[in-house]
């Protein structure tokens, strides 16, 4: 018997064709069926509901099968990955280090480990999942060139920044765009096949499970760690650097390699992937148990901002702990979302809905809350690498809600996770753009010239090097203030002057009257004062 007909009559309605199914499975035609979805989504690959069909039987079909973990390739991997960022994690050989071009002074800024960590580790990903899947080598070398070239270009770019200060931001920053697009140069390679919403929406749940597993080994791995360390020191023995090295840098690169050997089956589709089984299981169960206690928490919360309205306009720390709870839902909310409506009741995916729904729209206020306190930070002091990413950020994130509660009102209950699904197929596009735009732009958007300080006093030289603009001046035995521009004092005529232009009197730094008076007179603020007082 022939279920094309039929699944080519229920495409739009989920019900009818559920029913079929479940008529297909007592007549013992279960593969006629699969047959008839697998011709049907061929013929309208667009339609959704054969789509989800589509992957639910396959999945069903990959569990029956199982799989094998790929050791063969995995642990040499794995101990590549390990070996690599062990030698690299030796702090006194590998730093990224700047030259003041001034003074000729040199600073070390963060290890070179810190930045080259994720994209080693992503190289060697896609060469597992390239050689224990299916070897589409071409992709694979792209990624690994592409992820080069992006290290190689922080690296030879981050110094043209100025002052130091924007040097470092830059740096700490690309730690994490970095790491973002080595993750999205793994799903260009797992997503060879398909990069519909389904699998991208799986190989995000795959990462979290992955990222969880990779937790719990390191987890154990550092439990481990100190007990070795402490029977050595009990004894008297104090382990040498390296190590201690291999344990924690060595040891994290093969733990990497493991957690993916071990979630994710290279020779199936994302989609494929099991969900209802195991850790992934236990990670998704506790999502939707966090759920409904994170819309408490922040249910509560917005009911106290009226009472500290200003708390995050005025404290930076508050306004980090904010982001980092927004990255935070967006994570919870795409762990909750089951990957195939099969996993659970009808019940629980109306509730989980609703849940869904609810939390959106109470992180998209928290968004809009923090997105305003950053620009009001940015436009009372000033524009740097850090507040510019983070504006970015927060526009993806709120994006990003917004979208789920959109295509939660235009799909309705019978294709609420086709919704989630699209937004969060559309939002790793912005993620990995917004990455890749701050990679590229930030040098040139907070480049300096050195050359317009070059003549002045030593001190002078090492606080514009040292100090993000505006750099003011001041010397002790002199009440005028002087604002350092293109190597040029500029006069602030008076205090009412000073605070029109925003400035903070704790970015005054005091230096010695001869050597302000060695810094040649620029056009004074406002322009035509009158001649600029000697300090």
């Amino acid at each position: 018997m022939t279920y094309l007909p039929t699944v080519l009559q229920h495409a739009s309605n989920p019900e009818e064709l559920e029913l079929s199914y479940q008529q297909a499975v007592k007549a013992g035609a279960e593969a006629d069926f699969a047959a008839a979805i697998e011709s049907g989504y061929a013929q309208a690959g667009d339609n959704l509901l054969l789509a989800a069909w589509h992957y639910r039987l396959a999945h069903a079909a990959a569990k029956v099968k199982g799989r094998v973990i790929a050791w063969s390739w995995a642990l040499p991997l794995g101990l590549l990955n390990g070996l690599l960022l062990w030698l690299l994690s030796d702090d006194q050989r590998f730093n990224i280090k700047v030259e003041n071009p001034l003074t000729g002074q040199m600073y070390t800024l963060i290890p070179l480990v810190a930045l080259l960590a994720a994209p080693i580790s992503a190289m060697l990903i896609t060469l597992f999942l390239t050689a224990a899947g299916e070897k589409r080598w071409p992709r694979a070398l792209a990624v690994v060139l592409g992820l080069g070239a992006s290290a190689a270009y922080v690296l030879l770019l981050f110094p043209s920044l100025w002052p130091r200060v924007f040097q470092e931001q830059y740096l700490g920053l690309m730690v994490l765009h970095l790491g973002l697009l080595a993750w999205a140069g793994v799903g260009i390679v797992a997503l060879a096949r398909r990069a519909d919403a389904p699998n991208r929406f799986a190989f995000l749940a795959k990462s979290l499970e992955a990222f969880v597993v990779a937790g719990l080994l390191a987890i154990a791995g550092g439990i481990f760690t100190g007990i070795t360390f402490g029977l050595f020191n009990a004894l008297g023995i104090q382990p040498p650097d390296w190590a201690v090295r291999l344990f924690i840098a060595g040891g994290g690169g093969l733990i990497v390699l493991v957690a993916v050997a071990l979630v994710y089956d290279p020779k199936s589709e994302p989609a494929q992937q099991p969900f209802d089984e195991g850790l992934s299981k236990l990670v998704a169960l506790l999502m939707r148990l966090l759920l409904p206690l994170t819309v408490a928490v922040l249910l509560v919360y917005l009911a106290f901002i009226p009472f500290n309205w200003r708390e995050p306009f005025e404290n930076r720390e508050v306004l980090v702990v904010f982001n980092a709870m927004l990255f935070a839902v967006i994570a919870l909310l795409m762990g909750a979302t089951p990957v195939h409506g099969g996993d659970l009741s009808e019940r629980g995916q109306s509730w989980l809905r609703r849940g869904v729904i609810a939390l959106a729209a109470l992180a998209l206020l928290v968004s809009l809350y923090a997105l305003a306190a950053i620009l009001y930070r940015t436009s009372i002091d000033r524009l740097t690498p850090n507040r510019l990413a983070f504006i970015g950020w927060n526009v993806v994130n709120i994006t990003i809600l917004a979208l789920i509660l959109i295509q939660q009102a235009r799909a309705g209950r019978a294709r609420w996770l086709e919704g989630v699904h699209r937004a969060y197929s559309i939002g790793v596009v912005l993620y990995i753009a917004w990455a890749l735009i701050g990679l590229l732009a930030l040098p040139w958007l907070f480049r300096g010239d050195p050359a317009q300080v070059a003549g002045l006093p030593l001190h002078i030289q090492e606080l514009a090097y040292e100090r993000a603009e505006p750099v003011l001046l001041k010397c002790s035995s002199s009440p005028h203030i002087y604002l350092l521009e293109k190597g040029q004092k500029r006069w602030i005529r008076d205090i009412p002057t000073f605070e029109a232009q925003g400035y903070r009197w704790n970015d005054v730094q005091y230096v010695g009257c001869s050597d302000l008076r060695a810094v040649p007179d620029g056009e004074t603020i406002p322009p035509g004062a009158g001649p600029p007082p000697r300090p």
